[in-house]
């Protein structure tokens, strides 16, 4: 099946850096309408200046952590093009810290970003998509979520949680035309990871050593699986949490 979107609206969270802004810009090369929100004003206009060269881009600035002012952009989208195809929640909050080290508020930001707003974005757009009888929303996890990572307790626990409810959305959306995936990635090579690699270099490179293909991946690499599984090429899969991760989960199942 074709994975041409012209004419279909898109939203992205997260979507000034990393994963989220290759996932727009293909998605804007295939000819969808793509929405990208962030928090920050300029990257979020850097992105949008790049992805606008290939095709149509709006930006919003947007703390997904505010719930009202998350369902009011997928709302005002959905009313401005008189529709919503898909959405991708990519937004993440992350702390490394030993639990004896993790506050409560660290472990309530990574829930509100990793959790808590992926609710709301898919409760909203589900409202939409099911009135409509067609969309596909995209939750992104981690590999930390079908994976213990020490000093990654909020994180891990609330990426769980994002697979648990991708697949009770996808079961509830299921007879109404509207499909609810989750992609898991593994070590992406986004500005995030480099952040951590510039920390802690011992770590990120015995970590990017472990992973089977023997590197980390590349977010166009993520966008393109993100894709797929918004595209209906991927019109009878849902409710699944899909690894992009060079093989890393595979290893679950290996003996140690």
């Amino acid at each position: 099946m074709s994975q041409d979107f012209t004419g279909r609206v898109a939203i992205i969270t997260g979507g000034s850096d990393g994963i989220g802004r290759a996932t727009a810009r293909l998605l804007a090369e295939r000819g969808a309408s793509v929405v990208i929100c962030a928090r920050r004003p300029e990257k979020l206009e850097e992105a949008r200046a790049e992805i606008a060269k290939v095709g149509k881009v709006e930006a919003v600035q947007l703390d997904v952590s505010d719930d009202a002012a998350f369902t009011k952009v997928i709302e005002d989208v959905a009313a401005r093009h008189g529709r919503l195809d898909m959405l991708v929640n990519n937004a993440m909050s992350v702390h490394y810290a030993p639990i004896g080290k993790l506050t409560l508020d660290h472990w309530r930001k990574d829930f509100a970003v990793n959790a808590d707003a992926v609710f709301v974005g898919t409760k909203a757009a589900m409202k939409v998509m099911m009135a409509a009888g067609r969309g596909s929303i995209v939750n992104i996890s981690s590999s930390c979520g079908i994976r213990a990572a020490p000093y990654m307790a909020s994180y891990s626990a609330s990426k769980a949680a994002l697979i648990q409810f991708t697949a009770v959305a996808a079961m509830e959306a299921a007879r109404s035309g509207v499909r609810v995936n989750a992609i898991v990635p593994g070590q992406v090579q986004t500005p995030s990871t480099e952040d951590f690699a510039s920390k802690a270099p011992d770590t990120a490179a015995k970590t990017a050593d472990a992973i089977p293909m023997g590197r980390g991946g590349e977010p166009d690499e993520l966008a393109e699986a993100i894709i797929f599984m918004l595209s209906d090429a991927a019109s009878y899969i849902t409710g699944t949490a899909l690894p992009v991760d060079g093989g890393k989960a595979a290893q679950l199942y290996l003996p140690s």
